[in-house]
């Protein structure tokens, strides 16, 4: 199967909600005009339009398509009303109609959408336990007509399915076996079926992302980067985008997960999926990670979505942290804990948050010389322990010389001129030792003195004293400054 003709035949995979074309037959008129009166009064009155959409296969002298119509919606309105066993049982009959009573093409489309209806309207236990029964049933008509293209996605769904139940041993072999299913007998990947392939990996993705495996999410995520001969619907992108952005994020590469939270944004936004909001966010919190000072809102993609109420908060938060404003940072996690329910941003948020306190602390303390850790703790309405947890941090880090009193509870910074007058004395005893080393211990500094007179009674035999030179250490009569004459 090509890629177009799967595109055609998927959309409604991706929430796309439409009524079918149902193009009339010249079939008889009473059962027609039953079909539609039945129709009408599904709003206004669903247990008797029920009731006339049953009787239509029994009008019909043979299977024909006005009985699949009234069968698929009988089956809708059971299972809107929780009647899952009715709707199975309809479901069941109208499998038989798929073999010979309407065209492959009109099939496949039906019970694809039927498919999609009942998982959508899964908003229960019991309505999740019949979902499976319903695939179930599906794959076991459609394996026996040899339809590939309809198995396939019946156990996509199926495993989409055992995805939201985290159900992953079960999981893991279904993905298995479809991954075999889009595989040439050589065991190489069958480029025709790429698209499936892809929306495979995607699942797979999925599930070894929650499972925090990053081993083998890298190697799916590299692997589905790979497959170019897929037509793939943007809402699967932006999943594997999506997820490839948050594995980056566990190993603090910031600048791929940022890259790869905007693909995501701008794959969900095309398929006009709601995902697109939530990725947004995560966009946002990479910029405060990268420390970043560029506006995440100056692409084209991101910026009309600058002012959403459903961002604000997260807007709020880069602005207060790119102009280094902890009291408008700390009182808008306050006022909007609503930010922590996702638990991606509440497992990633502490280390901006860490980020922003410690600037606030090395902004509070530049101008004092000591001060209480609780008095740092009140100004910028933190824990004093963590107060404590950041100086420790900043003074083996260098960009703090100074030190705590844990006893006492205070901190006190070392002021720079004294450790550079300590350094000064340091190195100007140095160097006395130094010459001290070289002159009176390793030279012949004394012997050279007592030379230098013979020298001069060599040159001046009348009066040598009177020729001397002013020699430090030496007065002109010839003695030392302590008294000692030199011979």
């Amino acid at each position: 199967m090509s890629d177009d003709d799967f595109m055609q035949a998927s959309d409604e995979d991706y929430d796309f909600d439409y009524e079918d074309e149902e193009e009339e037959d010249s079939g008889d008129v009473d059962i027609e005009n039953k079909y539609y009166n039945a129709k009408q009064t599904k709003t206004s009155d669903p247990e008797e339009a029920i009731t006339e959409f049953l009787s239509i296969p029994s009008l019909e002298p043979e299977k024909g398509e006005w009985g699949f119509k009234g069968l698929k919606q009988a089956i809708k309105l059971e299972f809107k009303l929780g009647r899952y066993q009715q709707a199975l049982d309809h479901y069941k009959e109208l499998l038989t109609y798929v073999k010979s009573s309407v065209t492959r093409n009109y099939s496949e489309k039906s019970i694809d959408n039927m498919l999609n209806y009942v998982e959508k309207g899964a908003d229960n236990p019991a309505a999740v336990k019949f979902i499976e029964q319903f695939y179930s049933e599906t794959l076991k008509c459609f394996q026996n007509t040899n339809n590939e293209r309809l198995w396939l996605k019946t156990n996509i769904k199926l495993a989409r399915l055992l995805l939201d139940r985290k159900d992953y041993h079960a999981m893991t072999r279904k993905i298995k076996e479809l991954h075999k299913a889009c595989q040439k007998e050589d065991g190489t990947d069958d480029p025709s079926k790429g698209t499936y392939s892809l929306e495979i990996y995607a699942l797979e993705i999925q599930m070894y992302s929650a499972m925090r495996n990053n081993n083998q999410l890298k190697i799916l995520y590299n692997k589905a980067l790979k497959v170019k001969s897929a037509v793939p619907h943007p809402k699967i992108q932006g999943i594997i985008r999506e997820c490839g952005g948050k594995m980056h994020m566990s190993e603090e590469n910031w600048k791929e997960a940022q890259s790869d939270f905007f693909e995501a944004f701008r794959n969900y936004d095309e398929a006009g999926d709601l995902r697109r909001i939530q990725v947004l966010k995560y966009l946002l919190l990479t910029t405060m990670l990268m420390k970043s000072d560029i506006n995440p809102f100056d692409s084209q993609e991101t910026k009309p979505y600058k002012n959403d109420p459903r961002i604000a908060a997260m807007t709020d938060l880069v602005d207060a942290y790119q102009r280094d404003d902890i009291y408008k940072y700390e009182d808008v996690l306050q006022k909007n804990t609503d930010l922590l329910a996702d638990p991606f941003i509440a497992e990633n948020i502490d280390e901006v948050t860490r980020n922003m306190r410690t600037k606030g602390v090395l902004k509070l303390i530049a101008p004092y010389t000591r001060m209480r850790l609780s008095w740092i703790a009140k100004q910028l309405q933190i824990g004093e322990e963590e107060v404590q947890d950041i100086v420790s941090y900043l003074i083996v880090d260098g960009r703090v010389q100074g030190r705590i009193d844990e006893h006492a509870g205070t901190f006190e910074i070392e002021s720079k001129g004294d450790a550079d007058r300590i350094q000064a004395i340091e190195t100007l005893a140095s160097a006395v030792g130094d010459l001290y080393t070289s002159v009176f211990k390793d030279s012949e500094g004394f012997k050279i003195m007592q030379s230098y007179d013979n020298i001069m009674m060599d040159m001046h035999p009348g009066d040598d004293r009177m020729m001397r030179p002013s020699v430090p250490g030496y007065r002109r009569d010839g003695r030392s400054r302590s008294g000692v004459m030199i011979h």
